[in-house]
C-alpha cells in the first residue's frame, strides 16, 4: 500500500509503501471494542469509598430509652437511617482492571490504524522539527495539511518542541509512536504520523516474515 508523504508546506513529496499487515488489515469491530472496554476500564482509579456504620465516627450510645417516649426505636446514632450514620451497599475501593491476550492487543492496535489508512485520515509528514515551541506555528502547520477537527499527532520519539506547541491547541494530542493505543487513534479524526514513526509503529507491531507466510499459505 503506498501513501503520499507531505511537507509541513502541504506538497507531497513523495510516495512510500508502508506495511500491509499493520496499515492494511481486515476490521474485527469486537476485537477493537474489547480493546477499547480494557484501555479505559485501566484507567479508572477504583478508589471510591464510603463509611460504613462501623466506620463513622460517634458514639454507640442508645439515643433514649426503648419504652415510654412515643419515637421509634432507635439505637446508634450511627445507623444508615439517621442523617451522618452510615451508608448501606455505598462504593469501597476496588480494581476495574480487565485482561486481553497479547495477540488481541496488537490486532485492535492494526486494526485502528488499517481503519484510518482505509478512511484516508492518516497523513504521512517527511518530519515535524520545530525551532522552538509556539503554539502558533503548529496551529499554521495544521492548517496548511487541512486538519479542521481534531488530531493525533504521532512522532518517533517525544518532541519536546512539538508537544509545549500542540498542548495548547483543542483537540490535538501528540504521542511518541511507542504509546501509540486504540482509544487515542479512534478519539481523534486526524492521525499524523512522520515518517519515521511509521517505521517505528512497523517495527513493533508489524508481522514477522515468518508469519506472513503462514498467512499467504491460509
Amino acid at each position: 500500500m503506498q501513501v503520499p508523504v507531505y511537507n509541513l508546506a502541504g506538497e507531497v513529496v513523495k510516495n512510500i509503501e508502508i506495511d500491509e499487515s499493520v496499515f492494511g488489515v481486515p476490521a474485527n469491530e469486537s476485537v477493537v471494542h474489547q480493546a477499547v472496554l480494557r484501555q479505559r476500564a485501566n484507567a479508572r482509579h477504583g478508589t471510591a469509598d464510603t463509611k460504613t456504620r462501623g466506620e463513622v465516627a460517634g458514639s454507640t450510645k442508645k439515643l433514649f430509652r426503648q419504652k415510654g417516649t412515643g419515637e421509634a426505636r432507635a439505637g446508634s446514632m450511627k445507623s444508615p437511617l439517621r442523617k451522618g450514620g452510615g451508608t448501606v451497599f455505598g462504593p469501597h475501593p476496588r480494581s476495574y482492571r480487565q485482561s486481553m491476550p497479547k495477540k488481541m492487543r496488537r490486532l485492535a492496535l492494526r486494526c485502528a490504524l488499517s481503519a484510518k489508512a482505509g478512511d484516508g485520515e492518516l497523513l504521512v509528514l517527511d518530519r515535524l522539527q520545530l525551532e522552538k515551541p509556539r503554539t502558533r506555528d503548529m496551529e499554521q502547520i495544521l492548517g496548511t495539511l487541512g486538519v479542521g477537527s481534531t488530531a493525533l499527532v504521532v512522532t518517533e520519539s517525544p518532541e519536546e518542541n512539538v508537544i509545549i506547541s500542540a498542548r495548547n491547541l483543542p483537540g490535538v494530542w501528540t504521542l511518541p509512536a511507542s504509546l501509540l493505543n486504540v482509544v487515542d487513534i479512534l478519539g481523534h479524526k486526524q492521525l499524523l504520523m512522520t515518517e519515521a514513526a511509521v517505521r517505528k509503529v512497523e517495527q513493533l507491531w508489524g508481522l514477522e516474515p515468518s508469519q506472513r507466510e503462514n498467512n499467504a499459505s491460509l
